[in-house]
């Protein structure tokens, strides 16, 4: 892979609206190149026998069966709403509606 050149990188600052100087622009083309060939090694280490995977490790969602258990009565939780209108906490209108 060629390296990265100068005027690459100015025109990527360009793109970005970054004003970077000349010595920036030496510093951040052979960074950049160093970042390239990194990339290209790890592409020439992938072997078509190994799938892609997104996690290194197996992940398992662990799923609990839904169980009805107690809980509040509705009458009991909403004896402490400021304001409850159709056995529902009412609550102040924040949009006025379009027509």
């Amino acid at each position: 892979m060629a390296a990265i050149s100068r005027e690459e990188v100015a025109h990527l600052a360009r793109l970005s609206r970054l004003a970077v100087t000349d010595e920036e622009l030496d510093r951040f083309a052979g960074q950049l190149d160093v970042i390239l060939q990194s990339v290209a090694r790890i592409g020439d280490v992938a072997a078509d026998d190994i799938p892609p995977t997104s996690h290194s490790v197996p992940l398992t969602n662990v799923y609990r069966d839904d169980v009805v258990q107690p809980c509040l009565q509705q009458d009991d939780v909403l004896a402490g709403a400021p304001d409850a209108a159709e056995g529902r906490f009412r609550v102040p209108r924040i949009l006025d509606e379009e027509e």
